[in-house]
């Protein structure tokens, strides 16, 4: 989500009217734990919801200890949000599922099509295919094989400063991050530290859409569609 609507959609997504300060947001929730423990789950939530990467769970013990950590979750359930484990021992924060689905059906929060274009030639090239060659795990967003500026300029067929613009609004959103591959080599973009925060399913949904993008007439990718079609006829009353 880009930065200026992150803000007014995520306003939506909560309801102007509880739209207010944390203190009294979260005061029912923190009125039960003393004043130390009040401490640890607001820093938790600060860290989750406002690192650009996942925090280590070591350094915050409402993200180690059970019990706080099903607190902190109440925390971000008040304003449409989620605790995201991003590695074992890792934890960000996203949109729940329902809430992002609203989102996701508000054109004033969905990027420009030159974006959601060129956002999708980095992950068919950074992830897709390299996953589909077993360089990379079934599960992850971290690439080392990022998609060349040279490459994009061919696969697009954007003008080349428009598909600048677009990588500079994507890079400023947190959805690509460009990277240095080497020593005299231009580098390229991978998908940026957004892609941590998507929940389980969100992550899922993506996945099959990169099958679907990058190799639609591959058994993968009728497996996709085979499985979608029986999930739309058991969720059909009729």
């Amino acid at each position: 989500m880009f930065p200026g609507r992150r803000q007014a959609c995520h306003r939506r997504a909560v309801g102007a009217g509880r739209v207010r300060a944390m203190s009294d947001l979260f005061e029912g929730l923190l009125r039960p734990y003393d004043e130390r423990r009040r401490a640890e789950l607001v820093a938790a939530y600060m860290a989750v919801e406002h690192a650009a990467e996942p925090v280590p769970e070591v350094r915050f013990p409402a993200l180690r200890e059970p019990a706080l950590r099903r607190a902190l979750e109440e925390m971000l359930a008040l304003t449409g949000r989620t605790l995201v484990r991003a590695a074992p021992k890792e934890w960000t924060s996203g949109y729940r599922d329902d809430v992002h689905a609203a989102l996701a059906a508000d054109p004033s929060c969905t990027p420009p099509a030159e974006d959601r274009a060129v956002l999708t030639l980095v992950l068919v090239h950074s992830v897709a295919i390299p996953r589909a060659a077993g360089l990379l795990g079934e599960d992850t967003w971290r690439s080392a094989h990022p998609a060349g500026a040279d490459e994009l300029r061919r696969r697009s067929q954007l003008p080349v400063g428009e598909l600048d613009a677009a990588l500079r609004r994507l890079r400023a959103a947190g959805l690509v991050t460009q990277v240095k591959a080497g020593a005299g080599d231009a580098g390229g973009y991978v998908p940026g530290p957004q892609f941590h925060r998507l929940t389980p399913a969100a992550r899922r949904r993506l996945q099959e859409e990169l099958i679907l993008a990058a190799g639609p007439d591959s058994p993968l990718a009728a497996a996709v569609r085979t499985r979608r079609a029986a999930e739309a006829q058991q969720g059909d009353p009729a």
